[in-house]
């Protein structure tokens, strides 16, 4: 069954996450969205006319994704893990082998569907960085865009901002935390708020930029973005 009037069907990953979160918060709301799938380990303790719920915990096979992925019009993948939270095989893994299955499922099962994917700062697509989490999303972000999308849309976020409070993951994200106003305030094009980056990413695989293939979205390209839309509301 297609979307109608208009509306549009979004599955969304991560949605436990901080971005991912926001994600479908954001997607439940926007008037444009006629369902929301969120693919989950556990189910959101939220419920909404809109919302379907989808568990699914193993991202290495999304075979049997395959039913619940088909007729989507847009993706928003925000699943992820920090550098020094799981081993480097767990952290390669999530990074590169989740995303590259889940296109390969979503693509078949819609292949006109748009895909937002959360990557990060200093993606390396050259493998030659010296950090692990640059060199990973670099060969997640080359096999996506080989993966036959006609509309990719790739975020590179510097720091984003948590907005609500959490126990950060590491001491690096305790402290930029605390120094996050004086840090905006000198470089705001390295930070950028959780929620605005799911919005961001959530309003383009709905509306999309106006042109087809891969695009990459630095930080400074999303304050951008998000400074179009609060300006359109």
């Amino acid at each position: 069954m297609q979307s109608t009037a208009g509306q549009k069907r979004l599955v969304i990953l991560g949605a436990t996450g901080m971005v991912g979160g926001y994600a479908v918060r954001y997607a439940l709301e926007h008037l444009a969205v006629k369902s929301a799938t969120a693919i989950v380990r556990r189910k959101l303790d939220i419920s909404h006319p809109k919302l379907n719920q989808v568990v699914h915990r193993d991202f290495a096979d999304c075979s049997a994704l395959a039913e619940a992925l088909s007729a989507q019009d847009g993706a928003v993948f925000c699943l992820g893990a920090y550098t020094g939270a799981v081993s480097d095989a767990e952290l390669r893994t999530i990074t590169v082998d989740y995303p590259i299955e889940f296109a390969r499922v979503l693509h078949a099962s819609s292949p006109g569907a748009a895909f937002s994917f959360l990557s990060g700062s200093g993606a390396d697509p050259t493998g030659r960085s010296r950090m692990p989490f640059a060199r990973y999303k670099g060969e997640a972000e080359n096999a996506l865009l080989a993966a036959g999308f006609s509309r990719l849309y790739i975020f590179r976020p510097a720091y984003i901002y948590p907005v609500e409070l959490r126990k950060e993951p590491n001491f690096s994200y305790r402290l930029l935390r605390a120094i996050y106003p004086a840090f905006r305030l000198l470089f705001p094009n390295q930070v950028i708020r959780a929620d605005d980056l799911a919005r961001a990413m959530v309003d383009v695989a709905l509306r999309g930029t106006g042109e087809r293939g891969g695009q990459i979205f630095e930080n400074h390209d999303i304050r951008a973005m998000v400074e179009s839309l609060h300006t359109h509301e």
